[in-house]
C-alpha cells in the first residue's frame, strides 16, 4: 500500500466531496442532466431516455472504473435500463446502487417567469429544473461522493458496486420486477442503497428503510343510463352522488380514522414506534398546517404518517361541477388511494371492501381496483440500519430521523422482496421541492451536506462492510 493511500482519511474524503458543491462541479454536471428532456409519461421522448443513459450516465460510470450495459425492458414497449458493475475483489462485500433518470412531464408554461423545466437556474439556495430533486439530482449527489472516495483512497473502494438505472419509475416502473427477477444473479449484493424522495425536514438528514404500500381503487354508483329533472323525480329516485357519499362516510369517518377492519394495520411494533418517538412532522416553512386530531387516535402525528394506514379520496364526481343543472344525476364515481404499512392483507382488499358496504346495505356500490403496490420495511434494528444512522450521525453531528418506512411509496419491493436485500434509502430532497410540479428546485444546502453523508456512507461501507455482512449472513444464535 503506498503511503498516500495508507494516510487517506475519511475527513479528507469528505472534504473532496463538498468541494464539488463549494466549487461548482456539482452544479455544471446537474446543469447537464437537467438539460435532456426525459420524460418516460410523455412517448415522443422514449429516444431521449436512451440518450440519457447512453450518453451521460454510462460515460460518468465508465470513469469510475464500471462497466455498463443498456437493456431492454422485460415488459413490452417498457423503458430501457442500464446495468453498471465495479468489482474490486470477489471476496469483498457488494452494494447495489439504485437510481432512475426519468422525470415527470415539465409543464414547461406553467414555470415561473424567467425559469424553466430544461435548463438549471440557481436562485439563492435553490437549483430550479425537472429532475433536480427527483431524481437527477439525488443520483448525481451519490455518483460525485462515490468518485472523491475513490479518488482519496487511490483508485479502491474497499467493496463491490452494482447499480441499476431505469428511466420508468415515474410510469409506475413496469417490468422492474421482472427486471430484477430476470437479472438475479447479476444484481446479486450484499445491501441495497439509493436516495430518492424527501428528507424529514431541510435541517434533518434522513434515513428511511422501506416504504408504505399504495392502493388505487375506484367506487362507483351506476343507477340509470340518463339524468332525471329533480324536482319531476326528487324523493323517488336514488341519488348516486348521495349513495356515495354514505359509502365513503363508512370507510372513514368525520375526523379521518379508518373504519374497515380488515384494512387496518397490526399495532405499530415496538422498534417502529422507539424509531418514530423524536420525529417531528411538517417542521419546514412551507410545511402545511396540521390538525393534531386528524386520523387514528391513540397514536403520534408520526405515527399516524408511517406507521398507519390511511385512505384518501382523490377524486370526486357525480353530474356536471362546472355547469350543474337541476336534475339528478345518473352515476357517480370516485378514485382512492389507501397508503398502507407492512401487514395489510392489500391484495384481499377489493373483497374486503365488497363485504363492508354490502354490511352497510350498500351494494349498489361497485369497487374496482386498478393497481397495487406492497408495503415494505426493514427492522429498525437490523445491522445496515444501525450502521447507516451511525454513519450519518458521525458525518453531521446531527441526529438523523430514521424512518422504518417512507410516508409515500418507492417501488422498493422489487429489492427486498425480489433480490431480498436489506434496503437503506438516504434522501436529498426537503418535503416542499416541488417534485412533480412546476418549479421543482433541490436545496443548494441539502446538496452540499448529502455530499458529505454520502461519503462518510462509502467511507465506512469500505471499512466496516466485511464484518457487517458477514454479521448479517451468520445464522441467528440457538
Amino acid at each position: 500500500m503506498s503511503a498516500a493511500v495508507s494516510s487517506a482519511t475519511r475527513e479528507a474524503a469528505i472534504a473532496r466531496a463538498v468541494a464539488q458543491a463549494d466549487g461548482g462541479a456539482l452544479q455544471r454536471e446537474l446543469a447537464g442532466l437537467v438539460a435532456y428532456r426525459s420524460e418516460s409519461q410523455n412517448p415522443a421522448q422514449r429516444p431521449t431516455l436512451y440518450a440519457y443513459l447512453r450518453e451521460a450516465v454510462a460515460p460518468r460510470l465508465e470513469r469510475l472504473g464500471f462497466a455498463c450495459r443498456i437493456a431492454e425492458n422485460p415488459a413490452a414497449d417498457g423503458p430501457p435500463f442500464l446495468l453498471a458493475h465495479r468489482v474490486e475483489d470477489p471476496a469483498l462485500p457488494t452494494v447495489l446502487l439504485y437510481a432512475h433518470g426519468d422525470v415527470v412531464r415539465g409543464y414547461d408554461e406553467q414555470w415561473r417567469a424567467g425559469q424553466g423545466p430544461w435548463r438549471l437556474a440557481a436562485e439563492g439556495d435553490r437549483w430550479y429544473g425537472r429532475g433536480t430533486a427527483d431524481n437527477k439530482g439525488q443520483y448525481c449527489i451519490n455518483v460525485n461522493a462515490l468518485e472523491q472516495v475513490l479518488a482519496e483512497r487511490g483508485g479502491r473502494l474497499g467493496f463491490n458496486a452494482r447499480m441499476l438505472v431505469e428511466c420508468g419509475e415515474e410510469v409506475g416502473s413496469p417490468g422492474l420486477h421482472d427486471a430484477c427477477r430476470l437479472w438475479k444473479q447479476e444484481l446479486a449484493a450484499d445491501v441495497f442503497i439509493a436516495s430518492d424522495g424527501p428528507r424529514l425536514a431541510a435541517e434533518r438528514p434522513t434515513l428511511f428503510l422501506g416504504s408504505r404500500g399504495t392502493l388505487l381503487f375506484d367506487l362507483t354508483v351506476d343507477l340509470r343510463e340518463h339524468a332525471h329533472h329533480s324536482g319531476n323525480w326528487g324523493g323517488v329516485l336514488p341519488n348516486p352522488g348521495l349513495l356515495l357519499a354514505h359509502a365513503l362516510a363508512a370507510l372513514v369517518d368525520a375526523r379521518g380514522r379508518l373504519l374497515v377492519e380488515g384494512l387496518r394495520p397490526p399495532p405499530v411494533p415496538p422498534a417502529v414506534r422507539e424509531a418514530l418517538s423524536t420525529i417531528e412532522v411538517g417542521r419546514d416553512e412551507d410545511a402545511p398546517e396540521l390538525d393534531p386530531g386528524w386520523g387514528e387516535p391513540g397514536l403520534t402525528v408520526a405515527e399516524r404518517l408511517f406507521a398507519w394506514n390511511t385512505l384518501e379520496v382523490l377524486a370526486y364526481k357525480t353530474g356536471n361541477p362546472d355547469n350543474p343543472v337541476g336534475a339528478i344525476p345518473p352515476r357517480a364515481c370516485a378514485t382512492c388511494n389507501l397508503r398502507f404499512v407492512v401487514g395489510t392483507d392489500w391484495r384481499g382488499a377489493a373483497g374486503i371492501l365488497r363485504r363492508h358496504l354490502d354490511a352497510h346495505g350498500l351494494q349498489c356500490v361497485q369497487v374496482s381496483v386498478r393497481r397495487g403496490t406492497p408495503a415494505t420495511r426493514l427492522d429498525p434494528d437490523d445491522p445496515w440500519a444501525r450502521w447507516a444512522l451511525e454513519s450519518l450521525a458521525r458525518t453531521t453531528g446531527k441526529a438523523p430521523a430514521l424512518l422504518p418506512n417512507l410516508g409515500g411509496t418507492v417501488p422498493n419491493d422489487a429489492f427486498s422482496e425480489v433480490l431480498g436485500l436489506p434496503t437503506v434509502w438516504v434522501p436529498h430532497s426537503y418535503p416542499a421541492c416541488c417534485q412533480h410540479g412546476p418549479d421543482e428546485h433541490l436545496l443548494a444546502s441539502v446538496a452540499r451536506e448529502g455530499l458529505a453523508v454520502m461519503a462518510g456512507l462509502f467511507w465506512d461501507l469500505g471499512e466496516q462492510g466485511p464484518a457487517l455482512a458477514a454479521r448479517r449472513r451468520a445464522p441467528p444464535a440457538a
